[in-house]
């Protein structure tokens, strides 16, 4: 038989493809592990100065708040200039949703407001025209809390402030939105809009219309006043019917009362907005900004508008920064 002579091995020198698998096993390991190591330290960096997140920097980076306007609008439609300017006719002051919120989110920027440490507060009407505005600074900041209810009136109260301010990101901010809203139709009629899927054009905002109507029973003296007005099962509604009542002779003298509606609603809340905020304010823990004005709801196929008629910045320890309200007119 021809038998092959094989040099013996010893026992403890292990194979030649053993010893080259070992080694390069050896080098995928280590560069696993510096990989790994890599991403780990990238994983804890730190956000720039005025922009502090409370979560890991896990995403290459967080999209802008800017960014988020162009995204939240991208699907509404064009400016209308004929009927822009029918709104501002009616309106000075009032711009429209996609303007108001491109400057705001730009003014906040620069004092380091950005999605990841802002939490969006509101005090709007119930109607669910009034959650236009509102889902709209939510696609750009995140969740909101709602103070509100009839009419816009921060119904939540110094308790609903309290809950809110704790749920403020920390080190972070909170953009606070508040006032009452009114329609316009496409012909210019005020308290009044089109509402998708409903061919009768709408009281907007209902609320409002019926405190008005009886406040006006009231002056006229054609009134049957409610003893029972703060009963529960309607004490949102009796409220406003109160609160609005400090306001009877100037609506009356009101040219146009449907549009001189909204204003005297406001002025009611902000007296409410003030208190609450002066109460609370220093419980938020970077710095607060205040957005108040008049809502002005529009047919599906417009864009809404937004009359400002506050934009206040306070610090950590709620003093009142700086008066923002001319970058938005």
């Amino acid at each position: 038989l021809g038998v092959r002579w094989m040099p013996k091995r010893s026992s403890l020198t292990p194979p030649d493809n053993i010893l080259q698998v070992d080694i390069i096993s050896t080098m995928k390991l280590s560069l696993a592990s510096i990989a790994l190591l890599a991403a780990s330290a990238s994983a804890f960096t730190t956000s720039p100065a005025g922009h502090v997140s409370t979560r890991l920097a896990v995403a290459p980076g967080e999209t802008k708040a800017s960014e988020k306007v162009v995204q939240a609008f991208a699907d509404k439609p064009e400016e209308d200039p004929e009927f822009d300017a029918l709104v501002k006719s009616n309106f000075p002051g009032a711009i429209n949703n996609r303007d108001l919120a491109t400057r705001v989110v730009e003014l906040l920027e620069e004092k380091g407001f950005d999605p990841s440490n802002t939490l969006l507060a509101t005090s709007l009407c119930a109607d669910e025209l009034a959650r236009v505005l509102e889902d709209e600074f939510v696609s750009i900041y995140g969740n909101n809390f709602n103070l509100g209810g009839l009419s816009g009136f921060p119904f939540a109260g110094n308790t609903g402030w309290g809950a809110m301010s704790a749920h403020v990101p920390d080190n972070g901010f909170c953009l606070t939105i508040h006032g009452p809203h009114v329609g316009i139709t496409k012909e210019g009629q005020i308290g009044k809009v089109e509402r998708s899927g409903i061919a009768l054009v709408d009281t907007c905002c209902g609320s409002a219309v019926a405190a008005s109507n009886y406040l006006k029973g009231i002056t006229d003296g054609s009134a049957n006043i409610n003893p029972r007005i703060q009963q529960f099962t309607d004490f949102q509604q009796g409220a406003v019917q109160e609160l609005i009542l400090p306001f009877g002779k100037r609506l009356a003298r009101a040219d146009e009362r449907m549009r001189e509606l909204p204003y005297a609603l406001y002025d009611s809340q902000e007296v409410m907005v003030t208190d609450i905020v002066n109460s609370g304010k220093a419980s938020i823990k970077q710095g607060l900004a205040v957005l108040g004005g008049i809502q002005i709801n529009t047919a599906p196929d417009q864009l809404d508008y937004f009359h400002p008629l506050r934009f206040d910045y306070y610090d950590a320890d709620g003093n009142l920064v700086e008066n923002m309200l001319p970058y938005l007119r």
